[in-house]
């Protein structure tokens, strides 16, 4: 077997990127995706590229904040992983994967390729997440009508909410931010804040939802991503949990976009998170994909 070449594109060369078999439809999940050529790398072995990989990152930022495109050929894990372990930017791995994937073994293969690419360059798996997409011809879910919603311009009230939900979250990417900061959970709270305000949607749409006496029940965040119109968060405090009133929040989530003209709202949420699985469920958003996330390896891990 031929030394496999790890090769940068550029605009000149972008379509090299495209040449190698599909068998997860990644093109398809990417085609509202942006990536800039030069944040794309492929491995070449014998001038045949056997596998690629896209950084992404928002049209501000000076670097990548992940790799959400990540392909390898059959038998060709070494190469993967060599992509990924020679890259410039370490940052999470996102590996987008049809919904179904374990009863189609063709695709589950192919899945299992790019995860043990990924395992043997070091990163080690976060989560696993429903990714969800809803259109209006799903229908808007019922609002139950038990809380009352309104903007707040003040950040300090969504900083002490989302300090108060980390405390009990089912999140992830929180936990694992928590953990690092032994159980503390502001500054898991912060960074979820400052992607808030990286989203580009309109500040003024963020939502506090009280009881009709008056008595604060969580928060929600309507938001549009680069891609466009998002559920951005949903939040229940821990005294209020148990109630269903993650539903109550979607609803109005949902309401609120589909009344500013939304076609579809993106979502996710982690596979494990079941009562915010359920509330989905509910309000008829279809799971569409699974999205697994890898954290990068630490500093000489990966060698």
């Amino acid at each position: 077997m031929t030394d496999t070449v790890i090769r940068a594109l550029d605009a000149e060369h972008a379509a090299l990127f495209d040449t190698l078999p599909d068998p997860l439809g990644s093109a398809d999940t990417h085609r509202r995706t942006l990536h800039r050529p030069e944040w794309k790398r492929v491995a070449l072995r014998d001038g045949r590229v056997v596998a690629r990989g896209a950084w992404w990152g928002g049209p501000d930022e000076p670097a990548p904040v992940n790799v959400n495109w990540f392909d390898v050929a059959d038998g060709e894990e070494e190469a993967g992983a060599a992509l990924l372990r020679t890259a410039p930017w370490q940052v999470e791995l996102e590996l987008t994967l049809p919904a179904g994937l374990r009863d189609d073994p063709a695709r589950r293969s192919a899945a299992d390729t790019r995860f043990a690419a990924a395992e043997a360059a070091g990163y080690t798996l976060l989560v696993a997440r429903h990714v969800y997409r809803w259109t209006p011809a799903d229908g808007l879910p019922e609002r139950p009508d038990r809380l009352l919603f309104r903007p707040e311009p003040d950040d300090t009230v969504f900083l002490d909410a989302l300090r108060r939900i980390h405390a009990g979250t089912l999140d992830a990417h929180a936990l694992r931010t928590m953990a690092e900061d032994s159980g503390d959970t502001d500054r898991a709270a912060r960074e979820e804040l400052e992607f808030f305000h990286w989203l580009p949607s309109p500040r003024a749409w963020w939502q506090v939802a009280h009881t009709p006496d008056g008595d604060p029940v969580g928060i929600h965040i309507p938001a549009h991503n680069p891609s466009g119109p998002c559920v951005g968060f949903i939040g229940v405090l821990p005294q209020r949990r148990g109630h269903g009133y993650a539903y109550d929040l979607l609803a109005d989530c949902t309401h609120f976009l589909a009344e500013r003209g939304a076609e579809f709202i993106a979502a996710a949420t982690d596979r494990g998170n079941f009562p915010m699985a359920a509330a989905f469920r509910r309000a008829g958003y279809p799971i569409t994909r699974e999205r697994v996330h890898f954290a990068p390896p630490r500093s000489g891990s990966a060698e």
